[in-house]
């Protein structure tokens, strides 16, 4: 029979993650080549949904089958051996933690409690999502590429480094489709994964680790840094470095984007630029959402943070650590300030309010040219979202 599992959102944990949770469970953030969700599908076999916020719920239900005996997963954590073989292992109403942190527990409710032995790999915060990238996508590149071939690279690219990983495993890993051409392809630092039909153009220069995911674009002369994973159906070009890229956006001209965070929907213009260090190479402090202020995170590098559906106009400059939420519209000279409210328009000069009416007319056809079509049940979600974040401002 098989197992059902339930990923969870912490409440807390989700509210410190937005502007990118705000469209998503946590799980269903990318993180490695994977999302959460799907690591966990990929690591233990079962029945998979969430246990979100209640305007979530319609798009990622949950399905409790039996609460003495459900799984349920903290939807930040990802699944590692250990913590597979001891979840496969521990009996009803038993609770697996990791510090302060409860991991999982099989049953609804639990009066026991055991400890992992190992702390699991997991997102905290938002800059985890980049500065863990590494980890992450080195273990979905073991998960996905053991025991397969890859299809043979191009005489074409120019290869530096070991073509085989120090345990025997090939460090480009092709998928059937993909399309890899008069590329330079260093894989000194890591391996380097190209998804389903995705293509390297020619001239570009790429460090692993990347994940280039499926149906998505390295446009001619990219210069790409790793740890990077560029999400499906994504385009990029000019410099990236440690950036992670949900899916479905574009970043596709020259302009620099670094220590990065992108949702979906998401379109960058023509020399775009974003700054990951001050001047003065002092500590950043971040946008934090529950506490309406700006947090010191003990980093000197961090990029952009930016929401699903928002968009960049050419030449747009962001200042370091900027923190930009749903469905925004930046444009103009100059810096804009360092958070702008979800559904917001304008620049450096000031914001305005984008109507929901307008936001969905420029989200269907954006979708559209993706062939995704904008459900009742993503405008209801939207609706909320609007609502929600008049709070945050």
């Amino acid at each position: 029979m098989a197992r059902n599992i339930i990923l969870f959102d912490n409440p807390e944990l989700r509210e410190n993650l937005l502007p990118i949770t705000f469209t998503r469970p946590i799980a269903d953030i990318r993180f490695g080549i994977m999302t959460i969700r799907e690591k966990w599908k990929k690591a233990l076999p079962g029945t998979y949904s969430y246990s979100t916020v209640e305007y979530l719920s319609p798009k990622f239900p949950i399905k409790e089958e039996n609460t003495n005996d459900d799984y349920y997963i903290a939807g930040n954590v990802c699944p590692s051996p250990s913590l597979v073989k001891l979840l496969e292992t521990i009996p009803s109403a038993t609770a697996i933690k990791s510090g302060d942190m409860i991991v999982a527990h099989r049953g609804k409710h639990y009066d026991n409690e055991v400890e992992l032995d190992e702390a699991p790999l997991a997102i905290k915060t938002l800059p985890d999502i980049f500065m863990l990238n590494e980890q992450a996508l080195a273990a979905d590149y073991t998960a996905l590429t053991e025991g397969r071939t890859s299809q043979p690279l191009s005489p074409t690219c120019t290869l530096i480094g070991s073509p085989t990983l120090p345990d025997g495993s090939p460090a480009i890993f092709i998928e059937e489709g993909a399309t890899v051409e008069g590329a330079m392809l260093n894989v000194t630092h890591g391996p380097i994964y190209i998804g389903k039909h995705a293509e390297i153009m020619e001239g570009s220069c790429v460090r692993g680790p990347l994940a280039l995911c499926e149906h998505s674009y390295i446009n001619m002369g990219t210069k790409v840094y790793g740890a990077t994973t560029i999400g499906p159906y994504c385009k990029v070009g000019g410099e990236l470095n440690n950036v992670v890229m949900i899916g479905y956006s574009n970043k596709a001209h020259d302009g620099f984007l670094g220590n990065a965070v992108i949702g979906e929907w998401c379109n960058l213009g023509a020399n775009c630029v974003a700054s990951n260090l001050k001047n003065d190479y002092s500590e950043i402090k971040l946008w934090n959402y529950p506490a309406h202020r700006f947090l010191r995170t003990g980093l000197q590098f961090c990029g952009l943070i930016m929401g699903d559906h928002t968009k960049a106009g050419i030449n747009t400059m962001f200042n370091t650590a900027t923190v930009v939420g749903v469905g925004c519209n930046i444009h103009g000279s100059g810096f804009p300030r360092n958070f702008v409210a979800s559904f917001s328009e304008g620049g450096a000069s000031g914001f305005n309010d984008v109507s929901l009416s307008k936001f969905f007319d420029i989200a269907r056809r954006v979708m559209a040219r993706r062939h995704v079509e904008l459900t009742e049940t993503d405008i209801e979600i939207f609706n909320s979202i609007y609502n929600i974040a008049e709070t945050y401002k």
